[in-house]
């Protein structure tokens, strides 16, 4: 695996419950500030296999990104459970709830 791609994994593994993080910001902390589409891809086809907390991602106007009413539903309904506000048009307050990590993350082994 890309060393970006384990930057990534271990970035959005280390969200606390409760947080929530941008793809952007993901992507700029991971050594690609252009690279937010491609955290969107890695979180599609990797979330399953390394377990993670995909519904920790939102956009860069802190909205749940999902088109497909399903996929909303079960993104607000993890975040809910873990105590994060999400409006009735699917949007979080980042200010309140936005996680940036104070040390750098180091990729998985």
């Amino acid at each position: 695996m890309k060393p970006f791609t384990l930057n990534v994994i271990a970035i959005i593994k280390s969200i606390p419950e409760g947080n929530v993080m941008t793809y952007g910001q993901i992507a700029e902390l991971a050594g690609s500030p252009r690279g937010a589409r491609q955290v969107v891809r890695i979180l599609h086809s990797l979330s399953a296999i390394h377990q993670l907390p995909w519904y920790r991602v939102v956009n860069a106007k802190g909205e749940i990104a999902f088109n497909n009413e399903e996929a909303r539903f079960m993104q607000t309904f993890h975040l809910d459970n873990e105590g994060v506000a999400v409006s009735d048009n699917g949007r979080i307050d980042l200010e309140q709830y936005r996680y940036t990590p104070v040390d750098r993350i180091d990729p998985l082994p």
